[in-house]
């Protein structure tokens, strides 16, 4: 089913998960390597223990942290504490990529853009590895297939938090709540043409 046929209100919960958390096909198998680790900004150090897992599985010689300073909540940039978080858990900082000016997902991806460029040049870039929590992947996805290149493949490398996941999301309210609300922000994201259509197996 395409993104822009879904009425979110008809969903069931398995089906939602499914539209968010995606099947196991989409899922890292954690055999494929890529050029860099790429982590969406937040505050949130499991996409760090994530991405540092990756890097020293050598799954990817870079990682690239992205997140500014959320319109001014925070004294320093999301990049930088993520990185930072990475330097203690022994990653070696010329390996560390970071970009401080975006303040959303979609800034994160456009303003890592030039800085992937100047790194390594977009046209040389085969594959990524996102990085964010499961709830979120769907959404990065579809942004990346729509403002990056599109020979560069893309892998669903969600991170290891206890809650929030495709088997528990429902039983805590708050992230029940946040769930519902990324179900409505990736549906209406590609009705309003933020972000391209995509075939869904829910």
């Amino acid at each position: 089913m395409l993104i822009s046929e879904i009425s979110i209100n008809t969903l069931n919960r398995e089906q939602i998960t499914n539209l968010l958390y995606g099947k196991n096909i989409e899922l890292d198998e954690g055999n494929i390597s890529g050029d860099c680790i790429f982590v969406f900004g937040g505050t949130y150090v499991e996409r760090t223990v994530k991405a540092v897992e990756l890097f020293n599985n050598e799954r990817a010689p870079y990682i690239l942290f992205t997140g500014g300073n959320k319109y001014g909540q925070h004294s320093v940039s999301e990049a930088v504490m993520l990185r930072n978080k990475a330097l203690e858990l022994g990653v070696p900082e010329d390996r560390t990529i970071i970009e401080t000016e975006s303040n959303n997902t979609l800034e994160n991806i456009i303003c890592s853009l030039l800085i992937l460029e100047r790194k390594f040049g977009l046209h040389k870039i085969k594959r990524l590895l996102l990085v964010s929590s499961s709830g979120h992947m769907r959404r990065c996805i579809l942004m990346c297939r729509t403002f990056m290149p599109p020979w560069i493949e893309l892998i669903w490398c969600s991170d290891n938090r206890s809650v929030g996941q495709r088997d528990n999301w429902w039983k805590d309210p708050e992230w029940e709540r946040r769930v519902m609300d990324e179900s409505f922000k990736v549906v209406n994201g590609v009705k309003e043409r933020y972000f391209i259509d995509a075939e869904v197996d829910i």
